[in-house]
C-alpha cells in the first residue's frame, strides 16, 4: 500500500520518499549529503535550511536533526537547468476518466533521472490542470505512441485491472534494417522471396530478465523448441544460473511491407513490421525483433550497446505504440485509441 505523502503536488510533480537509517551519520541531513551530495551539495543544505524537508507528519527537518528521529523524509526533487524537450505530445482523448496522448519519441512517460518536468505526466498535469492524473501503463523514453492515464481515483483500479490481467489489445509498429542482398538479378531489393523474410508471420517466445541497475534487459536461454522461431542472429546475451520455468515473453510479428527507406536511411532496405505484445516486458519487442536478425532501425541497444550520444531528433528509434484497444470497464462499451503518427523510415 502506497504511503500517503504529507506534501501536495508542486508544478504537477509528487513529492519523493527517501527512506532513513536508524544510525551511521549523525544528522538525517549528513546522510542526505552522502546519498546525493554528488550531485547538488549546496542545494540539499539549501532545502534543509529553507525547512522544505519534512518527515511522514509534515514536521520539517533542520541540518541538526538527528539520525534515527524519522523513518523517511520527503522533499521535492529538481532537475537544475532542465531544457525543454523539442518535442510535442498529442491530446487524443479526454473525459471524467481517461485522458489519451501520442507521447513523441524522446518525452519520458513519468519522471526520473535528468528528466521531471519534461515528462508526459508532468506536462498533461500543469496543462489540465489535474494533479490526480497517473498513468496506468508506461512506454520507454525512446517509444513514441498511445499512452493512457487515470483522471479518476474513483475508478483508477478498474482501469488497472485491464493492464494487469492483460485484457487490453497492444499494437506497435517498427522499422527495421535489412541486410544488404546480393543483386543477382533475379529480383529486385526487398523481394518478398528474401529468406529472412520468409518466416513471417511468427510468433516469437523467450525468457528476459531485467536487473536493477543493467541498462539492457537479460535474455535467458530456453529449449529452442519452446522459442516459436527459426535461428537468426542472435543478440548478444550473458547466461544466468537461476532456474526458470521457460518462456515469459511473447510477441507475434507480422510483415507490413518491404522497400526502401525515404526516410535518413534513404537508399536501405527496410521491412515495415506489426508487432503484437501478448506479453509486457522491458525492452521486449527490441529483443525479439533483434534475435530474429531485424534490429529496430536506430536502437542504441540491441542488438548492440553502442556509446551515449546525444539526442538524435533526426533519428529516432523506429517503434511505435499504433493502438490500445479494450472493453472499457466503467462504461462497458468497446474502445479503441489509434496514434496518428508514422514512421519515418517505413519503405514507401
Amino acid at each position: 500500500m502506497a504511503v500517503p505523502s504529507p506534501l501536495p503536488p508542486r508544478n504537477g510533480v509528487n513529492a519523493t520518499r527517501l527512506r532513513l537509517p536508524t544510525s551511521g551519520w549523525p544528522t538525517a541531513q549528513d546522510y542526505v549529503l552522502h546519498r546525493f551530495g554528488h550531485v547538488d551539495p549546496e542545494g540539499i543544505r539549501a532545502r534543509f535550511a529553507r525547512g522544505e524537508v519534512v518527515a511522514a507528519d509534515g514536521t520539517a527537518l533542520t541540518p541538526t536533526t538527528p539520525l534515527g528521529v524519522h523513518d523517511d523524509l520527503w522533499y521535492y526533487r529538481d532537475v537544475p537547468d532542465e531544457a525543454p524537450l523539442p518535442v510535442t505530445h498529442t491530446l487524443l482523448h479526454r473525459d471524467e476518466h481517461l485522458v489519451v496522448i501520442h507521447k513523441p519519441h524522446f518525452l519520458p512517460t513519468t519522471p526520473g533521472g535528468r528528466f521531471v518536468q519534461e515528462t508526459a505526466l508532468v506536462r498533461l498535469r500543469n496543462e489540465l490542470g489535474l494533479d490526480d492524473l497517473v498513468p496506468l501503463h508506461r512506454l520507454d523514453r525512446a517509444t513514441a505512441g498511445v499512452v493512457m492515464f487515470s483522471a479518476n481515483p474513483a475508478t483508477r483500479g478498474a482501469y488497472h485491472l485491464l493492464f494487469e490481467r492483460r485484457a487490453v489489445a497492444k499494437t506497435y509498429e517498427a522499422v527495421a534494417l535489412l541486410p544488404d542482398a546480393p543483386d543477382d538479378g533475379a529480383r529486385g531489393p526487398g523481394a518478398p522471396t528474401d529468406p529472412i523474410l520468409g518466416r513471417f508471420p511468427l510468433t516469437v517466445r523467450s525468457r528476459i530478465r531485467k536487473d536493477k541497475g543493467v541498462l539492457r534487459s537479460v535474455v535467458e536461454e530456453i529449449p529452442a523448441a519452446a522459442s516459436g522461431r527459426r535461428a537468426g542472429a542472435p543478440v548478444r546475451t550473458r547466461r544466468s544460473n537461476r532456474p526458470h520455468a521457460g518462456a515469459n515473453a511473447e510477441s507475434r510479428v507480422e510483415l507490413l511491407g518491404v522497400g526502401v527507406s525515404a526516410g535518413t536511411l534513404a537508399g536501405r532496405r527496410v521491412a515495415h513490421l506489426r508487432l503484437t505484445p501478448r506479453t509486457g516486458r522491458t525492452h521486449q519487442l527490441r529483443i525479439h525483433l533483434a534475435a530474429l536478425g531485424l534490429g529496430i532501425a536506430f536502437d542504441p541497444f540491441y542488438p548492440d550497446l553502442l556509446d551515449l550520444a546525444p539526442d538524435d531528433v533526426a533519428r529516432p528509434l523506429q517503434l511505435l505504440s499504433r493502438s490500445l484497444r479494450f472493453t472499457d470497464p466503467v462504461t462497458g462499451e468497446e474502445r479503441e485509441f489509434t496514434s496518428p503518427a508514422e514512421l519515418q523510415e517505413r519503405p514507401r
